[in-house]
């Protein structure tokens, strides 16, 4: 299969494509022409800033999934000019004559000529039982070989096979994460704003006969100040934090956007065979005919099975029965293998006393025919096939006259915690759907046994308008209908979970917005898979749920924190143009916010929150409504201060303008602490590193005020009364916030 993934310097050079960095990169132009060196270069660290964090923490995924992968770096016997060889997988090509083995993988898409073997395709099709291959059985790349031995002929390697044909639908399968459409939206809304402003901020210089070389300037002011230098960053760190977090409970992230994905899916798809169960076979179910117990049925199936070897029927059935074979006295004489030609086993044993029984183990039919008719037996056996269970009947006695001795009902059982995820996922607000190749009889069963209780829709086409409320399982599926599913569920409105194992699923875990590998899943869906579960069972599902919250709820702060903030800042330009008739932030001063604000309060991807009970939405409307509303009283605050600066304390304008800044920023913290949690102020604790990002912050715009570094210095005093009017603002805007988020519905 070809490496589809992207070269290292295209992943670098696509940090620096996106609209922020588009915005940064104008501001950086902007400095240069100006001859602001020295701004300008710091600009440009923030935007290398911003694009080694992405490029460091996707690396660092990358390369532990990477070290997942070396299960398919496959070997195949061939025979090349009547010499077998072995040579690798990725030499095979058509018409080559191959050999399978037990327990090896089917290398290429092959036909039998010859032998037969038990070729386990669950992870291509979700069949869970295993099939008999004789001479023209097609089989595909990636089966694995349970038992017997079998020559073939290759009839399609690579892209051409099966698997090849899931690799390309993973290779093509392509959704904008949620959290790139808020950024997005952020930024355009934002940069419409912005345009507004500019547009207020020119007509006013020219209307005031401003010099030309002080409207570039004040221009430039107002493009720093809408641009949100570090949402990308802070997007990326808190995925990153919260990756971390689920790496110490056994889930591997791959793709950070994943994170933030888990808090916002409201639809899990997920596979049946090998994720919602064991993918081993179980014996089920016995029914002991007349004069034979359970016990005995189990007995007499354990003798005729092959012991050892990768047989999962004989395997299991082995399993069930193994205690009873020392304590029977039974000793067994002679054996022969499962023969797929006459469909079942034989065993002879001696009993105590010295006496000959023959056992026979196979098909239902095959048995009944050697043995006595029973009516019973065969209303049982096809009541049990109805249910989805593999049917075997076990004869016993002497070879002219066996009689029935029961019947052995083997499935793949659910995991032990499948029933327990379903629940704790339906009360977080997370629709589970049953999604597998299997037939719909035996989906059923087990949807009933994990508590997916709900119709199945019927095997074809998929209806054009398929809704998740409709159906609990979907059976009988291709990937590409699994594919298609999950593409339909996102077409309306839906963000789409889709857990599996298989090659089959991989086109499914591509597409959908949070892809979950489970720990025993094939390296192609480990690849497609944006999670992988490292450690076995699903608790690392509900895990991924609550802290994808948890990372939302962080993001939604920070970005409502910088919308407001960067309208607040744009409008203050406005208002202290009409004040003073001049620009009361410069470039510099914009820059030195942009560092000590935007960057420090990523400190929120750290803070203490509850995760929400339901699933999260961007809804960056309702946001930008919350942001003005909010802003405005962050205004009225700045605005307030810089009036009382101007006419009551009578301060020049660089006076004014070191004033406004030292307002911006303990505003700014006071808003922070305000709107951290939706409802109340202190519902939680706030984090150590977000208390103390905020002493830093204060500290260090009181330090550049009073001491005059890189603005004009002002009296103590008045920085010490801002800071007291800060808190008392803080409190009436957390009284603010709450009918206000109430209303807007932002959780």
């Amino acid at each position: 299969m070809p490496d589809t993934s992207a070269h290292p310097v295209r992943t670098a050079i696509g940090k620096f494509w996106s609209p922020v960095p588009w915005m940064l990169e104008a501001a950086i132009v902007l400095q240069l022409v100006l001859g602001k060196y020295v701004e300008a270069g710091i600009i440009a660290g923030l935007l290398v800033f911003n694009a080694v964090l992405g490029l460091f923490q996707e690396s660092r995924a990358q390369a532990t999934l990477a070290a997942l992968k070396s299960r398919l770096a496959l070997n195949a016997s061939v025979c090349r000019d009547g010499i077998w060889s072995s040579v690798a997988a990725a030499e095979l090509v058509p018409g080559d004559i191959v050999d399978l083995s037990l327990g090896g993988i089917v290398a290429a898409d092959l036909r039998l000529l010859s032998g037969n073997a038990l070729l386990d395709h669950s992870m291509l099709t979700g069949e869970s039982v295993p099939i008999e291959a004789t001479a023209g059985t097609q089989t595909f790349a990636g089966a694995l070989v349970r038992r017997g031995a079998a020559v073939a002929v290759v009839t399609a390697t690579g892209t051409h096979t099966r698997f090849g044909r899931t690799a390309e639908l993973v290779r093509t399968a392509h959704v904008v994460s949620s959290q790139q459409k808020a950024v997005l939206l952020v930024v355009r809304n934002l940069a419409l704003f912005s345009g507004v402003v500019i547009l207020m901020l020119i007509g006013g210089a020219l209307y005031l006969r401003i010099p030309f070389a002080e409207i570039v300037p004040l221009v430039l002011t107002a493009v720093l100040a809408s641009i949100p230098v570090a949402l990308p960053a802070t997007f990326t760190l808190s995925a990153a934090l919260g990756a971390r977090a689920l790496a110490a409970r056994g889930v591997l992230s791959t793709r950070l956007s994943a994170v933030d994905e888990a808090g916002t899916m409201d639809i899990l798809c997920a596979d049946k065979t090998g994720t919602l169960t064991r993918n081993a076979l179980t014996v089920t179910a016995v029914w002991p005919g007349s004069g034979f117990d359970e016990a005995h049925v189990r007995l007499l199936a354990a003798l005729s099975s092959a012991e050892g070897g990768q047989d999962p029927v004989d395997s299991s059935i082995r399993a069930a029965g193994l205690a009873g074979i020392a304590a029977s006295g039974l000793k067994l004489t002679g054996f022969t293998p499962f023969d797929p030609a006459k469909k079942m086993s034989e065993a002879d044993v001696i009993d105590p006393t010295g006496a000959t029984t023959r056992i026979v183990k196979g098909a239902f039919a095959v048995i009944a025919a050697l043995a006595e008719p029973s009516p019973a037996a065969a209303v049982q056996a096809g009541e049990l096939e109805e249910k989805g269970f593999r049917v075997l009947a076990v004869a016993t006695g002497v070879p002219s006259a066996m009689k029935l001795a029961g019947l052995i009902a083997l499935s793949d059982p659910p995991r032990d915690d499948s029933a327990a995820l379903v629940t704790e996922l339906h009360a977080l607000g997370v629709r589970v759907t049953m999604v597998t190749g299997d037939a719909p009889a035996t989906a059923a069963i087990v949807a009933h046994a994990v508590g997916l209780d709900g119709a199945t829709c019927p095997p074809g086409a998929l209806p054009a308008d398929i809704r998740p409320e409709a159906y609990a399982v979907f059976a009988g599926v291709l990937p590409e209908d699994k594919y298609k599913l999950v593409e339909a569920f996102q077409q309306g409105g839906h963000v789409v979970g889709m857990c599996g194992d298989g090659a089959n699923d991989a086109p499914a875990l591509s597409q959908a917005q949070i892809g979950i590998a489970v720990s025993t899943a094939t390296d192609v869906a480990k690849s497609a898979a944006g999670m992988v579960l490292t450690e076995p069972g699903l608790a690392g599902i509900v895990a991924a749920v609550r802290e994808g919250r948890a990372t939302f709820q962080r993001i939604q702060t920070y970005t409502l924190n910088s919308i407001l903030k960067k309208i607040v800042t744009s409008m203050l330009l406005v208002i202290g143009l009409v004040i003073t008739g001049q620009a009361v932030l410069t470039p510099l001063l914009m820059v030195i916010l942009m560092i000590a604000g935007d960057f420090l309060a990523m400190s929120l991807t750290t803070d203490n929150v509850d995760p929400s009970p339901t699933p999260n939405a961007w809804n960056i409307g309702n946001l930008t409504l919350a942001g003005i509303a909010l802003g405005m009283a962050l205004l009225a605050f700045c605005g307030g201060g810089m009036a009382i600066g101007h006419y009551g304390l009578h301060l020049g304008i660089d006076g004014l303008r070191t004033l406004t800044f030292v307002l911006l920023v303990f505003g700014s913290q006071a808003t922070l602490y305000a709107i951290r949690n939706r409802r109340t102020m202190w519902g939680t604790r706030p984090s150590r590193w977000l208390v103390v990002s905020s002493l830093a912050d204060i500290l260090i715009a009181s330090i550049l005020a009073t001491d005059g570094i890189a603005m004009l210095p002002i009296s103590g005093v008045v920085v010490a009364c801002a800071l007291v009017a800060a808190i008392v603002f803080s409190v009436a805007l957390n009284a603010l916030k709450m009918p206000l988020c109430r209303y807007l519905n932002i959780a």
